[in-house]
């Protein structure tokens, strides 16, 4: 039997990416929802080729151009937040793609977690905002996580056959992005086009505003710690600039696993969508004369100041991740609007995290106040300069 799949954030790089392999594998899935948070013509065009049962639109004021392009057609159309969080619930749903960004995918990863929903991933915050909510859910509920990011899916891979066995040490490598060895004067004058100009992989504004500036690799090193149940001191990032090693485990005897593969999202989206089998597909394959040296770096954290905050968010536990996580998204979107420097992100991630209040074991609603107070607690920051 097919696969039935709701992909949250289908007009995404994930999404799209996610699209190309159930293209590549049609009998092997039917797409049942497709939501976006703004791209209606994208997720009108999605949704007259793949003809889900289901489509939702985040933002309200495009409903009306959704709802009269697809009056035709038999697909139920929806708009706003809440509808997008209440969809994954669909009973004809087997697996849930939830490739929003940042705190949004929060909630409909839980309802869909509630409702026994398989969950393929590629949200990292959902993990690093609410990961103790998550992981005890996901066991309540019998549900699989199986992650979509290409660190994780590496460790989760190398943990194959092996899931009885202790963990000694998670290695996530990093690509180090375009700033990779630069210091913190040249960061200072670094342009909005400079830091979206990553030199291996193909991803959004704000995940690949992440990268370059070493957030991405902090949020993954808090998701690895709930997924793969690790303490944060086991869990070491070094920067591997080919992106060919895409993460590694480290056992008791001292053996190290590592995954490897030329760096394209849609294999760990295949892996997830297909697992516990492996399809077969055309992408390129990896051959290691193209590639005669392989190289690691130790992580400049006093450069690259926002690992440094995330591991610090991390040991200090409760809700500083989550405020950690809302600081930085609103730091983001301030420098790609261009109203803060690269650098003054990290200032405004590490003053709100001292200001936001902390509380030591959080509820669902601890965190949603969390998220609003230090997003409150960024823009003032951010004003104030």
């Amino acid at each position: 039997m097919s696969k039935r799949i709701a992909i949250l954030g289908s007009t995404g790089s994930i999404g799209t990416q996610a699209l190309e392999v159930v293209d590549a594998h049609s009998g092997q899935f039917e797409v049942e929802v497709l939501t976006a948070n703004n791209n209606v013509d994208l997720l009108i065009e999605q949704a007259k080729k793949y003809h889900p049962n289901t489509i939702v639109i985040g933002n309200e004021e495009k409903y009306q151009q959704l709802s009269d392009a697809l009056k035709d057609t038999d697909v139920k159309v929806y708009a706003g937040d809440n509808a997008i969080a209440q969809v994954v619930q669909i009973s004809t749903i087997d697996v849930v793609l939830t490739a929003m960004v940042g705190f949004s995918g929060l909630l409909p990863t839980i309802n869909a977690i509630k409702a026994g929903k398989q969950i393929a991933l590629a949200n990292k915050e959902t993990l690093v905002v609410a990961g103790d909510i998550i992981t005890k859910l996901a066991l309540e509920n019998k549900v699989s996580i199986l992650p979509v990011d290409s660190e994780h899916s590496a460790i989760f891979q190398c943990l194959a056959g092996e899931f009885h066995n202790p963990i000694e040490k998670i290695i996530l490598t990093a690509s180090g992005g375009p700033f990779r060895g630069k210091k913190l004067d040249f960061l200072r004058k670094v342009t909005r086009c400079q830091a979206l100009n990553h030199p291996n992989w193909s991803m959004g504004d704000k995940i690949t505003i992440d990268s370059a500036s070493m957030m991405n690799k902090g949020l993954e090193a808090i998701e690895a710690r709930w997924l793969f149940n690790v303490k944060p001191d086991d869990i070491e990032v070094v920067v591997h600039p080919q992106s060919i090693v895409h993460s590694l485990v480290q056992f008791e005897d001292g053996s190290i696993k590592a995954q490897l593969g030329l760096p394209d999202m849609r294999l760990p989206i295949q892996y997830a969508m297909t697992f516990p089998e492996r399809y077969k597909s055309d992408f390129p394959r990896f051959n290691f004369m193209d590639y005669p040296e392989l190289t690691f770096e130790k992580v400049d954290v006093k450069v690259f100041k926002n690992l440094d905050l995330a591991y610090q968010a991390m040991h200090k536990g409760g809700n500083m991740p989550c405020i950690l996580n809302a600081a930085n998204e609103v730091a983001v979107d301030g420098f790609l609007k261009q109203r803060i420097g690269f650098v003054e992100m990290s200032d405004v991630i590490e003053k709100t995290m001292m200001k936001a209040s902390l509380v030591n074991q959080p509820s669902l609603d601890d965190y949603i106040q969390s998220n609003a107070e230090a997003r409150a607690i960024a823009e003032e920051i951010i004003n104030g300069r």
